[in-house]
This record gives C-alpha cells, structure tokens and sequence, in this order.
C-alpha cells in the first residue's frame, strides 16, 4: 500500500479542497509513491513524534495539524519547526496533515465534540460557500440517460437527503463539423440540427474531475459542449462549527461542570452566566472567536470553543455564554478518531498493513500547562 492511497482514504473522509485558504494540508514531506511501512496519527507534529514514529517503525505521520504552517526559508535546525522537518527527512518519514478540511468536515472535529456533549440535531454552524458548482452539458436525446446514470455514478446529482438529482429541457442543437472532424451524427461540411436534451447537475467541487471525466467518457460526441458555474448555495454538510441540542436543558453551571470533566479541562473560561438554562449548544474546534456572532445568531446558549482573547467576551453582549476550553482540549480526540478511521479503512484494503501498524501517538503534544 503507497502512502498516496492512504491519503485517498483521508479524503473520502474530508476532501482537502474544503480546507480553509489559510491553511496548509496535505503531504508535506516524504513521497506519496512510497510504500507504507505503518502509520503514527499525532495531534502534532513535534521532534517527539517523529522519535516514536522511528521506534514504532513507522514511515508516515498522519497529522491534524500541519508543522510546516508558513513558508520555510532554511533548514538549519533553528527552531522546534526546522528540527522535525529534518529529523523526518533523515529517517525517511512522510508527513501529512489534514487540518481545516477535517474542521469543515460533517464527521469531522465539530462532530466528535457534539458526540460526545451528546448533541443532537446537528448542523453546520457556518456553512462554506462557494463549494457547490453545476454542470450544464447537450447531448443527443437518445443518449441522455446514459449519460445522467454516468453523471449520478461519478457523485453528480446530490442535494442535500436527495440523490440523482437533475433538471432536463428539449431543444435543438445545430453544428457543422470542418474537414478534420469526425462527427457521429451527421456529415462533415453540413449544417446538423439535432433534437438534443440539456442537462444540468450540482456537484461539490472535489468531484469536478472525476464528473468531466465520467461525462467525457458517456457522451457521444466528438466534441463535448458544457459548462461549469460556481454556485453562491452553501453547502449545509460543509464548513466551521455545529450546533445542535441537548436531550435536557441543563442549568449554566452545570452544563458547564459537565463539559470541563467531559472535555478533561483543566479549567474553562466563560463570559458572565445569564442564569438562563441551556439547551443548544454551538461548538467549533481550535480557534473560534470568528464565529461568536454566528453562534448568536442560530439561537445558541453556550458557545464552545478556544482562544478567546479578553475583548472577545464582552461581544457575548448578555446573549451567549463563551466558554473557552483550551484548544488542545477541543481537539484532543480527533488523532483518536482518525486511528480508528483509518484502522476500518485499511482493514478491507490491506489486511496486513491494518494488524498493528496504524498507530495512535502516546505523545502528549499539549504546550500548555496548568497550575
């Protein structure tokens, strides 16, 4: 197994094309031709990481975050970044983070939060915009069904619960093929009209080659009429944060105390109590600030998230409790949940490689610490 296909894997779970512009996810060292030997899942990669995945005999890091964040311009060893680049280079060990395009997944860091709070009705807090595109293409009416089936196979056609989803008008199509062409309807050098059915699908942007190259294969013609928008549509099982609801309001206090022990908190920081009960609870993983007023605006209690900085908790303005968990704790269970991903994952495709080899880091990777 090559470590380009356990990328495959990942990215049925969070396509990297959902990752935020900022971020840097993907393979970001080692070769993706390279045979896998065992994999290590890591929060972060730290110079301990890489010592463990050396001992455990691992060649690849499967990372949530990614080490190398902003460009490098040396190699030298000046810093905790430079070193484990070039410990994992020296020891011939991929790495490869999946960060922001696991936060915008729908079974991703915001829903394993949800889980365990025991959330339900979940939804996307801030759902990604520019992420569904439509394809509008022409073909014969006789071919048309071959080519929706061909379309809807490729993962073209989903809206939402519904499937195989398209809209088919009749109209005629003219064309006139020079004397290089090789039409399949028609003769060259004469003007063909041709009773033709339009048909038009949405598709997330990820699968936009392989629906081109599914609808290039199924259509008759030689050459092949289409065209691709970006729609301004959210994706509603794409992008940052969930929010869901409780199975019994709790008062804030306690709710509170539940997610400190929950979430293994050394301490939790919040706005003002409103001694109000909560019920809808709003979570996003890492750095959350940004979605304060989101938060608010779908009606959350309690907004749960890290890295609030002193002036972000006046912008609860006496409409949401913010409670900031560490962002360490926000995520703490994802390099678990990858493991075990993973671990089902390759238990169908490489047996062998399954029996001990994908590996949940033991390193504490947390740089914080509490009195």
């Amino acid at each position: 197994m090559q470590i380009r296909e356990v990328i495959q894997i990942l990215e049925e779970l969070a396509p990297l094309k959902y990752a935020e512009d900022f971020d840097n996810v993907g393979l970001l060292v080692g070769d993706k031709e390279a045979e896998v030997k065992g994999v290590l899942v890591t929060l972060d990669t730290i110079e301990a990481v890489v010592d463990e995945a050396v001992e455990a005999g691992c060649n690849l890091i499967v990372s949530f975050h990614p080490i190398i964040f902003k460009g490098l311009k040396s190699l030298t060893g000046g810093n905790y970044v430079e070193r484990t680049v070039v410990k994992a280079i020296k020891n011939d060990i991929a790495i490869f983070a999946i960060h922001t395009a696991l936060d915008n997944s729908f079974k991703g860091v915001n829903d394993i939060i949800c889980n365990k709070l025991g959330l339900l009705n979940k939804q996307i807090l801030i759902p990604q915009k520019n992420s569904i595109k439509k394809l509008l293409t022409y073909v014969p009416e006789s071919s048309a069904n071959h080519l929706r089936e061909a379309l809807f196979s490729a993962g073209a056609g989903g809206i939402g619960n519904y499937d195989d989803c398209s809209f088919n008008y009749k109209g005629v199509g003219t064309f006139k093929g020079n004397k290089d062409s090789n039409p399949v309807l028609g003769e060259r050098g004469k003007v063909q009209e041709e009773p033709e059915i339009a048909i038009s699908v949405t598709f997330t942007k990820h699968l936009e080659s392989k629906v081109l190259k599914a609808m290039f294969k199924a259509h008759p013609y030689e050459e092949v009429a289409y065209e691709i928008i970006t729609l301004d549509n959210s994706h509603q099982h794409i992008g940052m944060g969930m929010i869901g609801n409780l199975t019994e309001a709790m008062n804030e206090k306690g709710f509170l105390e539940f997610v400190k022990n929950t979430m293994n908190c050394g301490v939790v920081r919040h706005s003002q109590l409103l001694k109000k009960s909560v019920s809808r609870v709003a979570v996003l993983g890492g750095s959350g600030s940004f979605a304060i007023e989101a938060a608010i605006a779908q009606g959350a209690d309690v907004f749960i998230s890290s890295d609030f900085k002193y002036h972000d908790f006046f912008r609860a303005e006496g409409k949401i409790v913010i409670a900031d968990i560490g962002h360490y704790e926000s995520e703490q269970f994802t390099k678990s949940f990858l493991t075990d991903y993973l671990s089902k994952k390759i238990t169908n495709f490489a047996p062998a490689l399954s029996e001990g080899k994908i590996i949940l880091s033991k390193t504490n990777t947390n740089p914080v610490n509490y009195l």
